[in-house]
C-alpha cells in the first residue's frame, strides 16, 4: 500500500486513538473518582464474564485486576463480582456519560464506516495472531 510522507500509517494512528481514548475518558470519569479500568470492571460486573476475563486485554493477573477492583469494593458498589445496590446506581449514572463521550468520539462517522472500520481492524488482527 502506497503511504505518502503525510500520510501516517495505520500503527501511528491506533496508537494516538488509543492515547486519546484514555485521555478522554479518564478525563470524563475524573470527576467521579473512577479510571476508565474501574468503570471497564463495573460494566463488566453486570455482564456475563468476569472481570478479569473482560480486563485480561488490560490488566495481566490478579493483583492488577484488585488494584482496580479494590478501590470499588471500599467505595460499596462491588462485592466480589457482584455490582451492590450503590455500585448499581453509580453504573447507570456513569453509562450516561460514556454513552456521551461514545458519540463525541465517533462525532462524522456514519455507522457504515464505523463498522467498516471495526471489520478491517478485527482481520489485521486475526492476520496477526
Amino acid at each position: 500500500m502506497y503511504m505518502s510522507d503525510d500520510n501516517k500509517p495505520i500503527g501511528w494512528w491506533l496508537k494516538e486513538v488509543d492515547r486519546l481514548l484514555e485521555e478522554s475518558f479518564e478525563r470524563v470519569l475524573a470527576d467521579d473518582g473512577l479510571t476508565r479500568r474501574q468503570w471497564q470492571a463495573l460494566n463488566a460486573s453486570a455482564g456475563q464474564e468476569t472481570i478479569a476475563k473482560a480486563l485480561s486485554p488490560f490488566l495481566s493477573g490478579a493483583e492488577e485486576v484488585a488494584a482496580v477492583t479494590g478501590p470499588l469494593v471500599e467505595r460499596g458498589w462491588l462485592d466480589g463480582e457482584t455490582l451492590t445496590a450503590d455500585g448499581e446506581r453509580g453504573l447507570r449514572a456513569l453509562t450516561g456519560k460514556v454513552q456521551a463521550q461514545r458519540r463525541r468520539v465517533t462525532a462524522g462517522v456514519s455507522d457504515s464506516e464505523y463498522l467498516a472500520t471495526i471489520d478491517v481492524l478485527r482481520r489485521m488482527a486475526a492476520n496477526l495472531a
